[in-house]
């Protein structure tokens, strides 16, 4: 058995604390959103820069989660 891929198919219930730095992690990315928007034309590259500040926050959160 492959401990990785169970690990990392498995369902990871939330330790006391984690909710709390999923959030703080939502919220930096959130602002980084925010500036990006604001000063970044609207253009692929503009959607590609979310697209990935949203992977980055869903890899964050996996890392914490699959520790």
């Amino acid at each position: 058995m492959n401990q990785q891929i169970e690990n990392n198919f498995s369902y990871h219930a939330p330790k006391p604390g984690q909710p709390e730095i999923y959030h703080e992690i939502r919220e930096k990315a959130k602002e980084l959103a925010y500036l990006i928007d604001q000063k970044a034309p609207d253009s692929r590259e503009k959607s590609l820069a979310m697209t990935n500040l949203e992977q980055a926050v869903f890899w964050a959160n996996a890392a914490i989660a699959r520790d």
